[in-house]
């Protein structure tokens, strides 16, 4: 069994679902997952329609690097992307991922901190169909499907699509860089 250790980068307000069940996925493949935040304690999910249950955060960003992970998974939730793409260090976090040519999977609205980090151009990509003409915007060919897989590249549209997100999370995970 392979080691991999995997970044899930959140903050108040990520849904629920789309940290959860990655990070399950992730961890009965044997590998650590941390959970990075731009400050200590517990992030609060959004469970549907209301505040859900808080994770304990294993990082803070301030001290985390790309380099100390082998792949970023970035959840949706209208708040969470919100507040991380205007966040100067999630961005960096984020940008370092994609120059070590590292796994990045983003669901849902999690596209838009990709934006903000501008690494969408000319990336095959999906997303919730309310960010699709931001992504497009931004030089991304965005299209409506499950799961799209571009040179590393993982992302979904919604929670239905979780099964197929975190299956092609993992065999990006298990490829590895992305030359």
């Amino acid at each position: 069994m392979m080691s991999k250790k995997i970044a899930i980068m959140a903050t108040h307000g990520f849904e629920e679902s789309e940290l959860k069940s990655p990070k399950e996925h992730l961890e009965q493949e044997g590998w650590q997952v941390d959970i990075v935040s731009v400050e200590a304690g517990y992030v609060k999910s959004w469970a549907e329609k209301n505040w859900g249950p808080a994770y304990k955060v294993d990082q803070v960003l301030s001290g985390a690097r790309a380099a100390d992970y082998d792949a970023l998974v970035l959840p949706g939730g209208v708040l969470n992307p919100d507040k991380l793409r205007t966040n100067d260090e999630a961005l960096n976090f984020v940008k370092a991922f994609f120059n070590q040519t590292k796994p990045v999977a983003a669901i849902c609205h999690g596209p838009q901190i990709l934006i903000d980090a501008e690494v969408v151009g000319g990336r095959k990509m999906t997303s919730v169909k309310a960010i699709s003409r931001d992504l497009m915007n931004a030089g991304a060919d965005w299209v409506d499907e499950e799961v799209v897989v571009d040179q590393g590249l993982v992302t979904s549209r919604t929670p239905e699509d979780l099964p197929a997100f975190n299956k092609k999370m993992v065999e990006e995970i298990k490829e590895g860089v992305h030359a």
